[in-house]
């Protein structure tokens, strides 16, 4: 990636997480932590040069028919037994 202008950030409190998923591909592909870390900064912020495409969901959304069978079934694990909590 060629940025034309690049700024100093200095970020703290990164988790033990975002850190090993940060480093891992960045040792794999033998880049700089630096350098994996603005990637997915990027990429987060939907300039990376590798866009994911997302797929978008309005297609089903408000499509849902209610079913007394599923709606039984969801019910039935709402059931607490009390046997099970002695």
């Amino acid at each position: 990636m060629i940025y034309t202008e690049c700024m100093q950030y200095t970020i703290r409190g990164i988790p033990s997480e975002v850190d090993h998923a940060l480093r891992k591909p960045a040792r794999s592909a033998g880049k700089s932590l630096n350098q994996a870390a603005v990637e997915a900064l990027a990429e987060g912020a939907g300039i990376g040069a590798v866009r994911k495409k997302r797929r978008n969901l309005s297609d089903i959304s408000g499509t849902w028919k209610a079913d007394k069978a599923v709606e039984a079934a969801l019910s039935a694990q709402d059931r607490v037994d009390k046997s099970l909590w002695k």
